[in-house]
């Protein structure tokens, strides 16, 4: 996409230096999209580690929205969606590219296997009522057949689903 002429940020807290501009149109910066921001009265645990909320990257960066968000965050999906929805910054996303994993319920999410599909249902109905459409999903036949740490035959443990906002200007 950079190569194109498009503005990309890409986000990893694993990279040695906090931001790094590579070409004209790429950049790396050590962060990690999370649903809180972290509270400065507690130390970070790593010294390379850094999270702060989307709302808070895009106030930071000066930026007003985002044409595709691709993200990964390992099983913390269900609660950056969440944040995602509840301070409305998804509405400005165009379009949502977002890897689940349903062999757990996420982080600090709990309750029995019903309550937490529910949980997911709302937040995946939420995104429809805030017009945004499945276009298309993606199941990853190489990550394990489970669902809620149980085997699931013909199923897997991580679907990336794409979404476009039908609201996009």
């Amino acid at each position: 996409m950079a190569n194109s002429g498009c503005e990309v940020h890409r986000f990893d807290p694993s990279i040695k230096s906090a931001h790094i501009h590579e070409g004209q149109h790429l950049w790396y910066h050590r962060l990690s999209i999370d649903w809180r921001d972290p509270n400065p009265a507690i130390a970070p645990h790593k010294l390379h580690s850094n999270t702060k909320k989307l709302g808070t990257i895009l106030n930071e960066f000066g930026h007003q929205k985002i044409d595709v968000l691709k993200a990964d965050v390992e099983s913390a999906e269900w609660k950056i969606l969440e944040n995602l929805i509840l301070e409305d910054v998804v509405e400005q996303i165009g379009q949502l590219v977002i890897e689940v994993h349903i062999h757990w319920p996420g982080f600090e999410v709990s309750g029995n296997d019903s309550t937490v599909v529910r949980y997911w249902y709302s937040l995946l109905r939420e995104l429809e009522l805030k017009d945004f459409r499945l276009f298309h999903t993606y199941k990853d036949l190489s990550k394990p057949q489970m669902f809620l740490k149980k085997e699931a035959f013909n199923a897997s443990s991580c679907y990336t689903l794409s979404w476009v906002n039908t609201r996009w200007k």
